[in-house]
């Protein structure tokens, strides 16, 4: 599983390109570098089974800004623009690992509850068919079931958006 990620929270006006390809260092090339290396490593060992990547929402959809109005960790284009990366590659690689039968999918959390603003979880809430956020346990859920060669053994190059039904709007 893919899971390392960074972001960058200044505005997109002011945004160095330090800044930038810090994030697509990160998140676009060590989800790239993890893939290839695991990759490499299943198949000249004959090694079936999944690689799960971490996208998220905003890889899918533009982030909302009228959400964040008392957290100072708005969402950047940066971000977005690696998350949707990260959900293309799956593809790519779902098809080219598939003949060693590696299974290669996506996991996109929308928001996670992790002690954010008040006025961030009311605003995320009421944006959210569900009307609440993800447990973390529920984002696990979506991981575990992807990783099961027996309940998920045709289930390659998806994007599985466990978002509260927030990307249906």
């Amino acid at each position: 599983m893919n899971n390392a990620g960074t972001a960058v929270f200044s505005d997109f006006t002011e945004r160095t390109k330090d800044e930038f390809m810090k994030v697509l260092e990160v998140n676009l090339f060590g989800t790239f570098n993890c893939i290839n290396q695991v990759g490499k490593h299943m198949v000249s060992n004959n090694i079936s089974g999944a690689i799960i990547n971490i996208g998220s929402i905003y890889g899918v959809v533009s982030s909302d800004p009228e959400i964040y109005t008392d957290c100072p960790r708005n969402n950047s284009e940066v971000y977005s623009a690696s998350k949707a990366g990260i959900i293309q590659m799956t593809k790519y690689f779902a098809v080219h690992l598939a003949e060693s039968n590696i299974r290669v999918n996506c996991v996109s959390p929308g928001g996670i509850f992790n002690d954010q603003g008040d006025d961030f979880v009311k605003n995320y809430s009421q944006r959210t068919p569900a009307k609440r956020m993800a447990t973390p346990q529920e984002i696990v859920q979506a991981i575990v079931y992807l990783s099961d060669n027996s309940t998920a053994s045709y289930i390659s190059g998806q994007n599985l958006l466990v978002d509260g039904g927030l990307t249906s709007w």
